[in-house]
């Protein structure tokens, strides 16, 4: 699982693509809120808000995450999969914010199931299932490097939340590139500095995020479900 072969790849690229059929387009992880409480409310808001997420987000919890979880599914090891998807999501800070680490999980293992993922099955039914976990499953049935997986989930991550952030202000197509470019070329640090963090220093540090979240729940009009 060292090098990514050419149907690795168009692995990766499915997994990542915003046209997975698991419903991702409908959440914006807390930017909604954000947007309307004004933390975001032009480019530069918007990288800076985004860039935090993924340092102190991203690269301290889901990264290193997908990566025990990964290495758990690939060695059989079911017990460790299912410890760290309720660690996962014992540390989403809000019940939306939990709903959709499960619903988009439940959506991935029907969809990895009807990929002939016969793993994937079970986790359907479980409290446990996270979306997390089940890009992992999917790395790990594919044979995919844990290398270009890690980066695959961050970039998705940066993409479907720039196109929730043009659907919520005034952030033109281009600008959205701009914004997604800038944070692609923070990935790569921040899959090393998920590589190098040892268990007990796993956990994000996002209060503003989770403010934005808990905000989100109540707020009068919605175009996102978190």
């Amino acid at each position: 699982m060292n090098e990514l072969t050419t149907p690795g790849l168009l692995r990766v690229l499915q997994l990542a693509s915003p046209a997975l059929p698991i419903g991702a387009f409908a959440y914006s992880q807390g930017l909604e809120a954000a947007v309307e409480l004004g933390f975001i409310h032009d480019e530069a808001s918007a990288l800076e808000f985004l860039a935090g997420v993924l340092a102190h987000g991203l690269a301290r919890l889901e990264l290193p995450l997908l990566a025990r979880l990964q290495a758990a599914f690939a060695r059989g090891d079911d017990a460790a999969a299912e410890r760290w998807s309720w660690f996962l999501l014992a540390s989403r800070e809000t019940s939306e914010r939990r709903a959709e680490e499960q619903q988009l999980g439940r959506a991935l293992a029907r969809l990895l199931a009807d990929q002939g993922v016969l793993e994937a099955g079970p986790w359907f039914r479980r409290t446990s299932v996270t979306h997390l976990g089940m890009f992992a499953l999917a790395g790990a049935s594919f044979s995919l490097p844990a290398a270009a997986l890690t980066p695959a989930f961050a970039f998705a991550w940066a993409e479907n939340q720039t196109a929730a952030l043009a659907r919520l202000m005034p952030l033109g197509q281009l600008a959205a590139q701009r914004t997604l470019s800038a944070l692609g070329a923070l990935v790569p640090a921040a899959c090393a500095s998920a590589e190098a963090l040892p268990d007990a220093d796993l956990g994000a540090t996002l209060p503003g995020l989770a403010l934005a979240s808990a905000l989100h729940e109540t707020q009068y009009t919605r175009l996102f479900k978190s």
